[in-house]
Formats: structure tokens, sequence, C-alpha cells
């Protein structure tokens, strides 16, 4: 079993960046043991280990919204969550933008639209990109715009998504994701507030799936041969 010191080691804030760059999950770090948490039982087989716990989640993304109402606190902002694999890290954004503001003498106003991108064929990105709901974001004209993202590779699909929405001439445009792979032949630049930034290793859980599965595990997990195989299309 890793000790607490060399678990902490995996796990570090950026020093290139700061906090606001993500905590860095170096290459090496195997996850934590199954044994250590609780998940659906038919996902044993599924994953090979809890690669961030569901209340280090919770914490990071309360900080993201201390980040998020320094910037943009007393504005009114509308969250653009992308489904489906946003969906809880954006539902807890917000609610702790929510907390934040109850607690302040700040006042953000939020709206939540939502949009999805489909790009991914079993745990391979495909040059495919598909925005499903965006025939009409007039709303986001003249406001501050929060796109909310579960996870960023490459950064093709976040440019096309970007390119869109800066379409509809919105006030400002930012970026929350809660995970940034470290992957080759990078396109644009890093969300404006990140979560973590993992190694290129397909995780599930959180609300990501693998071909619609595992969204309903609350920690992010990797996923195992035996559930690629299984859940394959």
């Amino acid at each position: 079993m890793l000790s607490r010191k060399n678990i902490m080691a995996e796990c570090v804030p950026s020093r290139a960046t700061g906090m606001e760059g993500g905590i860095v999950i170096k290459d090496d770090w195997p996850g934590y043991s199954l044994e250590l948490f609780t998940y659906p039982e038919h996902y044993r087989e599924d994953i090979e280990s809890v690669y961030i716990p569901h209340g280090v989640i919770m914490d990071r993304t309360e900080r993201l919204a201390r980040h998020i109402m320094d910037d943009i606190g007393d504005h009114d902002m509308v969250v653009l969550c992308v489904l489906k694999g946003g969906y809880k890290f954006c539902s807890d954004l917000v609610e702790f933008i929510k907390v934040q503001c109850r607690n302040s003498n700040k006042h953000l106003e939020t709206r939540v639209e939502f949009i999805r991108l489909k790009s991914y064929l079993n745990d391979q990105s495909t040059e495919d990109l598909h925005i499903i709901g965006s025939q009409d974001l007039s709303v986001l004209r003249g406001k501050n715009v929060l796109i909310v993202e579960a996870i960023v590779d490459t950064g093709k699909t976040m440019k096309a998504l970007l390119k869109h929405v800066e379409a509809f001439e919105p006030k400002m445009v930012k970026v929350a994701g809660l995970l940034v792979k470290r992957v080759p032949n990078v396109v644009g630049s890093l969300p404006d507030y990140v979560g973590f930034e993992i190694p290129n290793r397909f995780v599930v859980g959180y609300a990501l799936d693998y071909n619609e599965y595992f969204r309903d595990l609350n920690h992010i997990c990797v996923i195992s041969e035996i559930g690629k195989v299984k859940y394959k299309i």
C-alpha cells in the first residue's frame, strides 16, 4: 500500500502556472486500490483503480468556483454546459458558485444552457465532431460565457466549440475544464480554469463514459482492458 507521503507526491500544483493551472498528476501515478473505496459492484472487473476520489474532485471544484467568482463576480454569466460528460462537474461548480455568493457580498447571476459534443468512438477521439443542440445560442450575445467541459485532450473539439460560440458575439468567453490530458499535438491553449492535469489515460466516472457506461461512478477511475472489451461497440 502506498504511504500518504508517496500518494501526495503524485498530485501537486503546477509550478509553471500555479494553482489555476490545475493539480498535476504524474505519469506513473497508478491510482488508489479499489478496496479503499465504494463503487457499483457490477464494475469490479471493469476498472483498474480509483484515479481521483470524489471528495478530491469536490474540493478542487469548490476552489475553481472561488477563482471564477474573483474574476466574474457581480456580473451576469451564462454557463454553457457541454453534455453529457460535463453535467456533474457543471452542476457541482454552479452550486459552489451559489454558495460563494451567499457567503460574500458579491452577486453572480447564472443561467445554464446546454450543448452536446460527440467526437469519441470507443476510447479514441475522431475527426468527426458533432455539435448537438446548438441551433440557437443567441442568448449568448453580449453576455459573459463560461463553457464547462469535463475533459480536454487535443483541444480540437474545444477550438471548434469556441469558434462556434464566438459567432454569437458574447462579451467574454472563459472555459472551465475539470481534466486536461497531456497529449501530443495539442491545439489551442489550456482552459482558463483547470481542475486536474492528467496523463494520457482513458478515464471514466463522474459522468465521463465509455460508450454510455460508467457515468454512475462517483470517482474518476481508470478503465480496465476487460471493461474496454466488454462495452466496445
